[in-house]
């Protein structure tokens, strides 16, 4: 049950989250203490975003920014552009960022945004003013030092150089550090949009060396073909693995024998999404989650493996490419059968990795090659996922279990070491 006012009883997403602390808390002796830390955010801001549409009328819009936990830096976390964007949804995105930063140790805290809006809806001219107005609205609590924004689902590059436009424009100084996942010749980082879905490769393929899974030959599964999705199905087929099933926003497509991922990919040029491509069958979205595969790779939204599809998942190993696809229940389902899962807060983090880079990079006005940068974040990885591995042998628990444990542990210590102000 939520304990924040404004937090909807119902909101799964933060719930979820809930529930995922309750369950590390026996492991953190003295330091469960100070667990209600992770239980709150420090602040959480709603604005009102109001635009000048193309036909002149004005439209508003509501826009948040949550800052979750700044114990050991300050806040990272993306920006949504999405109609079922909300506060509760958006909370629990910042907690999740909160704890991904601190399982492989980066010097952040978490936090989130978003405006709640369906971006297609709009011309690029009304998204530029929708992008400007929001930033001079959070723009106080943002900053190279304060908080960090970076593109998530409906945004992109171009959206991230209009908010360090805005802002820079208010400080009358270019401040290229205020966000990631800007365009390179803005300050961004070379290898930052294949980042998160090169993370699932690498966090995966460590997880099957230990299960004694072999990529080579591996029946792959992905839902949500976007980055995240595409890129990681692109590094297990170059490993020779077979991707069977895709599912998007437009259909589910399946074929036993491995999809063409090139000619898909020419395919999509044209076409809106996955359906229709001719080298492969049409399913139903429901019959996704009855396909034969050695891995699947959620990497949509979160909320997606229920009870009852985790039941009937015939996958061995599962990456979470999005954030918090599997609900706690499901999560007891898949450790009974015997299933896997790399958490999402480890899995997915190749993003803010990256992101972590580009700040670095920003800050010295000093860029890496993107092989430099593939090797430090494949290297962090790997530590991060060993690490993980090892404390769950360790305390006899599940992947998320220890990787929770280890984040919460080196949240807790620095805000003991911080202690509170007035003492």
């Amino acid at each position: 049950m939520s304990n924040l006012s404004y937090i909807n009883e119902e909101a799964g997403a933060w719930n979820t989250y809930l529930a995922q602390i309750d369950r590390v808390a026996p492991y953190l002796q003295h330091l469960a203490d100070y667990i209600d830390t992770l239980k709150r955010p420090k602040r959480a801001l709603i604005v009102d975003v109001p635009i000048v549409m193309d036909d002149g009328t004005i439209r508003h819009f509501e826009g948040y920014r949550v800052q979750h936990n700044l114990s050991r830096g300050p806040g990272k976390g993306g920006i949504r552009y999405h109609p079922d964007v909300d506060l509760n949804e958006v909370t629990a995105l910042a907690a999740w960022m909160t704890i991904k930063t601190a399982v492989v140790n980066l010097p952040f805290g978490g936090a989130k945004g978003g405006i709640r809006v369906d971006p297609r809806s709009l011309s690029t001219r009304e998204l530029e003013r929708l992008t400007r107005r929001y930033t001079s609205e959070i723009g106080h609590i943002i900053g190279p030092q304060k908080d960090i924004p970076a593109p998530d689902v409906g945004t992109n590059q171009n959206v991230m150089g209009w908010i360090m436009d805005t802002y820079s424009s208010n400080k009358g100084y270019t401040v290229t550090g205020v966000v990631t996942g800007k365009p390179v010749h803005l300050g961004g980082s070379l290898g930052r949009v294949k980042a998160t879905g090169r993370g699932v490769y690498i966090t995966g393929r460590e997880a099957a060396k230990k299960n004694n899974l072999a990529i080579d030959g591996a029946k792959v599964a992905v839902q949500g073909f976007g980055n995240v999705g595409s890129e990681a199905a692109n590094l297990f087929a170059q490993a020779n693995a077979k991707v069977v099933c895709i599912q998007d926003h437009t259909g589910t497509i399946l074929n036993n024998n491995g999809i063409d991922l090139d000619a898909l990919r020419i395919y999509m040029e044209e076409h809106p999404g996955v359906l229709g491509f001719p080298g492969a069958t049409p399913i139903t979205n429901d019959e996704f989650w009855d396909a034969e595969m050695d891995i699947l790779i959620p990497a949509a939204l979160e909320g997606q493996i229920t009870v009852e599809r985790a039941e009937k998942l015939k996958a061995k190993l599962v990456l979470e490419g999005a954030n918090g696809p599997t609900y706690p229940e499901a999560d007891d389902v898949l450790l009974q059968r015997g299933i896997t899962v790399v958490p999402d807060v480890i899995c997915n983090a190749g993003g803010v990795t990256v992101s972590y880079f580009e700040w670095v990079q920003d800050i010295s006005s000093y860029f890496w090659t993107e092989e430099e940068i593939n090797q430090r974040l494949d290297k962090l990885l790997i530590q991060a996922i060993h690490d993980v591995w090892n404390t769950a042998e360790a305390k006899k628990c599940t992947l998320r279990t220890a990787a929770y444990i280890l984040a919460c542990e080196r949240i807790l210590i620095a805000r003991k070491g911080r202690g509170i102000f007035p003492g």
